[in-house]
């Protein structure tokens, strides 16, 4: 953040990770400033959004009294946001729409699609999608990469779903790469017959053609009485909790509820600490506080409930690392997703003993 403000960016596109994060930051920041300075922020904030939502400029007050020191955030200048790599909430999108007054632009692509495959129109205010299928140059003449969603009859996606189809992300074009490098067993994996590429995400078609990613089918596992999980759904609304930096959701078909290690955020968990008098000697020892847990636990309980997520949605326990999830430590991709299979086998043990809690913790059944 430093060397945003330093650099002063006029155009800058980062991953859902780092928004969550300055989205996380404002509102702690918001609802730690006071009654009057929160109740000016949140009459700024509906007042602007309800304008950019009617297409009408907002009243250049409430950018001198709330919005322009937020802006210095990111250098003062920023007019395009560019968002990629996962999907970004809609609610986190509009926060910094208005907050930084500045057009916010989300896409979706794969490496094997050379990047783009669908984008954002520029002026389209209407947020949680990711765009309408975005031309593609072949040889001449220029033409229209194509875009289709095949059915998931195993996870009840289909194109007859109301009110919008649903299924899988299929693409057909110029853009989609040859195939894996010496490696013809996962080329004939995502390809079929036609030549279209199954990017293993599941898709609906909104009104005007945008696309909104809704599941992953490649990362969908089933717990032990048949629900279907989609994690990184449920990691996307756990990261809006101010104590939550990164998380991991992990459950599997021997069990009947979902688990979650977070690694937290440092500063937010010590503001914690300080006002409930909780003495620690470092972040380690406080992440492993029952106290702190349940904290943190009650506050992603809060946002699983604002996002509506269903009962088997919720994770029942949590492990709190100081650690962050990086490249170096082998358990995120380059463009910032967790590495599942490795995240599993790192955090093994502390998996095993959320588990272990919570069969002792659960009521024993009743005697006939």
């Amino acid at each position: 953040m430093d060397d945003l403000a330093a650099l002063r960016p006029t155009i800058f596109c980062s991953v859902p990770r780092l928004y969550n994060r300055i989205y996380a930051g404002i509102t702690n920041a918001v609802s730690t400033s006071g009654a009057l300075k929160e109740r000016l922020f949140r009459a700024a904030y509906n007042s602007k959004r309800q304008a950019i939502m009617n297409g009408r400029n907002a009243s250049p007050i409430w950018d001198k009294l709330v919005f322009n020191k937020i802006k210095e955030k990111l250098g003062g200048r920023v007019r395009i946001l560019g968002s990629g790599a996962s999907p970004l909430s809609p609610d986190v999108m509009d926060f910094l729409r208005v907050c930084f007054g500045c057009m916010l632009i989300e896409g979706y692509g794969m490496t094997e699609t050379s990047c783009i495959i669908t984008l954002m129109d520029v002026g389209d205010v209407l947020a949680g999608h990711v765009g309408s299928p975005h031309a593609a140059c072949g040889e001449y003449p220029w033409f229209l990469s194509e875009v289709k969603l095949v059915d998931v009859p195993e996870m009840n996606y289909t194109s007859e779903d109301e009110p919008y189809p649903r299924g899988e992300i299929c693409v057909r074009g110029p853009i989609v790469f040859q195939g894996y490098y010496k490696d013809e067993v996962q080329t004939r994996e995502v390809f079929d017959d036609d030549g279209w590429f199954h990017t293993g995400d599941i898709g609906l078609w909104l009104p005007g053609g945008r696309l909104k990613i809704i599941d992953r089918k490649k990362n969908i596992f089933k717990l032990a009485q048949g629900e279907y999980i989609a994690p990184e759904k449920i990691e996307n609304v756990y990261a809006k909790c101010k104590f939550v930096s990164q998380c991991f959701v992990y459950g599997d078909s021997f069990n009947s509820s979902l688990v979650a290690v977070v690694a937290v955020e440092p500063d937010v968990l010590r503001d914690w600490a300080a006002s409930e008098g909780i003495q620690y000697e470092d972040l380690g020892q406080l992440c492993n506080d029952p106290r702190a847990r349940n904290a943190v636990l009650a506050e992603m309980d809060d946002v699983g409930r604002e996002a509506q997520l269903r009962g088997f949605e919720f994770a029942k326990a949590v492990t709190l690392v100081p650690e962050q999830f990086t490249l170096e430590n082998g358990l995120l991709t380059p463009t910032f997703k967790i590495k599942r299979s490795q995240a599993k086998e790192y955090f093994a043990k502390a998996i095993a003993n959320m588990y272990a809690e919570l069969s002792t913790s659960e009521p024993a059944p009743s005697k006939l």
